[in-house]
């Protein structure tokens, strides 16, 4: 029955969402289990164009580390903020979704060419959480119970955590800057006099990925509640 109740849940998370979180999961599972190691994953320029190991272009986005604090703090931001983008603002748009995947990854990668870092998924956790923040600009944030904010200042209160934590902030800007150039492409600059929207889904990601039909019985993540622990608890103004 539990096992049932689980594969029901789990069934229930958007398509894009469960892909990349689950394969986060066993690819630190298989680090784990000593099935693999991270040296076969990081980000390395040279083994990549020179000995074409091109998995790395996206090994380095699913690997965070060994089980501990940072990866499941991680992964319950990767997991709660993906999920509700795919279930909010991308709702019906799949395709739109995973191509602001590519474009958040080839960016990534871009600039991952001239700065020391090996792996780039939390630098795309941030950038989901950016870009969700941006687009709920009115939902009040609680940190940790000590701070309250708005959305838009969550990023940047994470990258202070990380800097309390001793951790290097050029992860956090890295995905900062990249959701900040999606969000203004994507949502900003098509809405300025005399702009024109510069990101466009190729057809052949809608034809694979978007469906015509809807389910109308489908009950997305409340918005409402949008850090679901106590570190990102939030609710929006006036509700």
């Amino acid at each position: 029955m539990a096992y049932q109740s689980l594969r029901l849940e789990y069934l229930q998370i958007p398509p894009v969402s469960r892909a990349y979180t689950t394969a986060c999961v066993l690819t630190t599972a298989a680090v784990q289990l000593e099935l693999i190691t991270p040296f076969q994953l990081y980000f390395n320029p040279e083994l990549i164009f020179k000995h074409f190991q091109i998995w790395r272009l996206i090994t380095n986005f699913l690997f965070f580390g060994p089980v501990g604090f940072n990866f499941l703090f991680n992964m319950i931001f990767l997991y709660r903020y993906c999920r509700m983008l795919e279930e909010g603002s991308f709702r019906g748009r799949t395709a739109d979704f995973v191509f602001m995947f590519l474009f958040g990854g080839f960016l990534m990668t871009l600039f991952g060419l001239f700065v020391s870092l090996v792996f780039l998924g939390q630098a795309f956790t941030i950038m989901l959480v950016y870009v969700w923040s941006r687009r709920n600009p009115y939902v009040r944030m609680n940190f940790f119970g000590l701070l309250n904010f708005q959305a838009p200042f969550l990023p940047w209160v994470l990258m202070g955590f990380s800097l309390l934590l001793g951790n290097s902030i050029i992860v956090d800007l890295l995905g900062i800057a990249v959701g900040h150039i999606y969000f203004f492409l994507e949502d900003v600059f098509p809405n300025q006099p005399g702009g024109i929207r510069i990101l466009k889904t190729p057809s052949i990601l809608k034809a694979i990925f978007d469906t015509p039909d809807e389910d109308p019985n489908y009950n997305p993540l409340p918005d409402e509640r949008p850090g679901g622990f106590a570190w990102g608890e939030g609710q929006r103004l006036g509700g």
